[in-house]
């Protein structure tokens, strides 16, 4: 089977399509999984804390309710005390001479109890029980429920104790629920003639309490949901900026690094993305750096191998015309030479081992310097500031680079027997070397842009026989430093260029 150029092209969009949905559906599945754990764990924390709170808030209701009923049965405890003070009193103004003490005891507990038990309200599932002479006597209900009837266990407990008691008793009946009760002996100086017992059956209060821990629950689970709901589409709008993220990423190619995250707030993911965009920053800046590096090098190793080809070409059999071709072509290989070295050293400047520091002895240094750029051509060269005290930390042979290539580059732009001046001084803990020429000088325009790589100044008189990557070295060494460069430069003065090291070297700058 044959296909056409068209059927091709049909397969060659349809696969094309089918790759850039399948990158979406991958970018949604990573998507959502975030948002999905972000859930899993939010539910996972909030049923945790559920089924510790479920049973606290269980346990404080029924507390609360038992510390109500306590206060409840002190309270009617405390108002029976008081009454029974009162008829005590009552039976001392008007006492009966036909009565012995025991009888006078016993009658006044009797009245005092029927008082009491007639006369005060009960709260619901609220018992008084009054024991006389180890017997039950009498009850504000007109029947007791088993387990605290006359012929209960705990009945006969109270009419024994002697002591005052109180406590819960649990019982199995769901009716009942436990006894919670109160039990005060009565005493004369010689012996327990009663005991009032308050008692309450916590059966109804824990029923109540139930019902509304039941509505909690309820209003609980549905707060869950609510809140789960909600905690998806929060999830939605926090991972929104890591989906643009990812798509801007996706975005992203070698041809086109101008995508950036749009970023909105202060919190953690827009710093995410505040970082990322000036990660972009930086990267294109550097592709565009590279891009124009590369072909800025290409334009200028093409001028000589164009030149050396051409003269190859052209050579004739003559000795003579041979002899000025190879002079022609190691002069071109030299300065292809010189500008492979300079972009090897602008290559290194990046590496952590391009500076080797050590100590430098500036009177001598400066005395060396000056001996080096006499040499450099046939100018009136002066040293400004002869003497320069004092030591300095730094990379002797690329200060020394720097500073020889300012000083070909005042030569480059000057004449025959002009002015140069070179000096030094140290200042505020720097150290200032400076190059002073009487040239053309550079406009303002230009100034911002000498120190680029391969940058050259228009309209000059005399054009410079270098790379281009002089004045870059210059820069890149005072930088790895931790220095400054500076220019002041005047159309038909000259130019001064200074460069401002730190007396000690600081690696962690660096």
């Amino acid at each position: 089977m044959k296909f056409t150029n068209s059927t091709w092209r049909k397969i060659s969009l349809f696969w094309h399509k089918l790759k850039l949905q399948t990158n979406r559906l991958n970018q949604l599945a990573i998507y959502q999984e975030a948002r999905t754990r972000i859930l899993m764990w939010y539910l996972f924390l909030m049923f945790l804390f559920t089924l510790i709170a479920i049973p606290v808030i269980r346990y404080r209701l029924i507390a609360d309710v038992n510390s109500r009923v306590e206060a409840d049965l002190r309270e009617d405890l405390e108002k029976f005390e008081e009454e029974l003070v009162q008829s005590l009193l009552e039976s001392k103004v008007k006492p009966e001479l036909e009565q012995t003490e025991s009888e006078i005891a016993n009658d006044n507990i009797y009245r005092a109890f029927n008082k009491f038990i007639t006369s005060n309200e009960v709260a619901d599932d609220n018992y008084f029980i009054a024991i006389v002479d180890g017997l039950f006597y009498k009850t504000n209900a007109a029947f007791l429920p088993t387990e605290i009837d006359q012929d209960s266990a705990l009945m006969q407990h109270w009419q024994e104790i002697t002591v005052e008691e109180e406590a819960e008793i649990k019982v199995d009946d769901p009716k009942i629920g436990s006894v919670i009760y109160k039990a005060e002996p009565i005493k004369t100086t010689e012996e327990v003639i009663g005991v009032f017992v308050v008692a309450h059956l916590s059966a109804g209060e824990q029923k109540e309490v139930l019902s509304s821990f039941n509505i909690v629950i309820q209003v609980l689970v549905l707060m869950i949901l609510v809140a789960s709901l909600l905690a998806w589409l929060a999830a939605g709008r926090v991972l929104a900026p890591l989906r643009n993220l990812s798509e801007t990423v996706k975005s992203i190619s070698e041809s086109d690094l101008s995508q950036r995250i749009n970023t909105q707030g202060q919190g953690e993911v827009a710093q995410l993305g505040r970082t990322f965009n000036a990660m972009m920053e930086r990267l294109e800046t550097a592709f565009d750096t590279q891009r124009n590096f590369i072909n800025d090098a290409g334009h200028e190793l093409k001028t000589p191998i164009t030149i050396i080809r051409g003269h190859l070409e052209l050579m004739d059999a003559d000795p003579q015309s041979q002899q000025e071709t190879v002079e022609l072509v190691i002069d071109e290989l030299d300065r292809m030479n010189r500008l492979v070295e300079d972009l090897v050293l602008l290559a290194k400047s990046e590496r952590p081992d391009f500076l080797q520091i050590e100590t430098i002895e500036l009177t001598s240094f400066v005395t060396e310097l000056f001996s080096k750029l006499g040499k450099l051509g046939q100018r009136n060269w002066n040293l400004d500031n002869a003497i320069v005290s004092g030591k300095m930390t730094g990379d002797r042979q690329r200060i020394t680079q720097a500073i020889i290539n300012l000083a070909n580059n005042a030569v480059q732009h000057t004449v025959i027997d002009s002015l140069i001046v070179f000096g030094a001084k140290i200042e505020n803990n720097h150290v200032e070397f400076w190059i002073r020429d009487t040239g053309d000088g550079i406009a303002v325009e230009e100034q911002k842009r000498i120190f680029d790589r391969f940058a050259r100044i228009k309209n000059a008189r005399r054009r410079s026989e270098g790379s281009g990557l002089g004045l870059a070295i210059v820069q890149t060494v005072v930088e790895a430093h931790g220095g400054a460069i500076n220019l002041q430069s005047q159309l038909g003065i000259g130019s001064t260029f200074s460069l401002v090291f730190p007396l000690k070297f600081n690696e962690k700058q660096n």
